[in-house]
């Protein structure tokens, strides 16, 4: 049983990578019974050498608790990564060089959240930036399509975006808005100093609120007959333009 002070997160990677990075967190390690290929010798190695508890269970008693998720025989009961709000995020800017930081407007889906994790953890972006309502937020499902980001990359939840974003411009960051009708491409906008990159939900787009708050729209090329992509894809490619140009930088 899960304490309400713990969660669970499952997936070869989610929890070879607590273990490599933060093996204090891992409270427990459930493993499948009979489960006993190089990956999950390799997890239980990292666990014993680092403490922790090793538990092998039957399957019926993991799909208890994951239901029908893909947990590939092993989960971790883990202590919450400490949540960030907009304080802490602010003293981590005011520590950085030209901070970059990924921000999604009413992105719903956890694995299009969670891939946006792992491509924004990549490309070294400071944190991830989510409104509170109406959004996906870092579940089990986030966690195992992250990879291990979201033990790296902090996730903060802000009750309204909006406001977060003129406090981040107040801060000396620009803001960069990915949309398919702007004008100029993400290849043409500076990204080499402090920016928000900010993306909305598939489909919607950016919220018009938001949308007043960018300094910069950006389109990403296309050239076929879709008219949008998916947000973890734009995301990536709007993240390793960033990349790109600070690099050449």
């Amino acid at each position: 049983m899960v304490s309400r002070h713990s969660e669970l997160i499952y997936g070869f990677h989610a929890v070879l990578a607590l273990l490599r990075r933060q093996p204090d967190r891992v409270l427990r390690v459930l493993m499948q019974s009979g489960r006993a290929d190089d990956r999950a010798l390799g997890i239980e190695e990292l666990a014993r050498s680092a403490g922790r508890i090793i538990e092998r269970v039957e399957a019926r008693a993991l799909k208890a608790q994951l239901g029908d998720a893909a947990h590939q025989g092993v989960a971790a009961e883990v202590a919450p990564l400490p949540s960030w709000g907009e304080d802490d995020l602010l003293q981590a800017i005011q520590g950085t060089s030209d901070p970059l930081l990924l921000a999604l407007d009413g992105v719903q889906d956890p694995h299009n959240l969670g891939a946006c994790l792992r491509t924004a953890d990549a490309c070294g972006a400071l944190a991830l930036i989510v409104p509170r309502d109406r959004a996906a937020s870092l579940n089990a499902t986030a966690r195992k399509t992250a990879s291990g980001a979201a033990e790296s990359t902090p996730v903060v939840t802000v009750t309204n975006l909006s406001r977060t974003l003129h406090i981040l411009k107040q801060a000396g960051l620009w803001i960069v808005g990915a949309d398919a009708r702007a004008t100029q491409p993400a290849s043409a906008i500076d990204l080499t100093g402090p920016r928000v990159l900010v993306l909305g939900a598939e489909g919607r787009g950016l919220r018009e609120l938001t949308r007043r708050h960018c300094d910069w729209l950006a389109s990403l090329p296309s050239r076929g007959a879709v008219e949008s992509l998916n947000v973890s894809v734009a995301a990536g490619m709007m993240l390793y333009e960033a990349l790109r140009q600070r690099d050449a930088k």
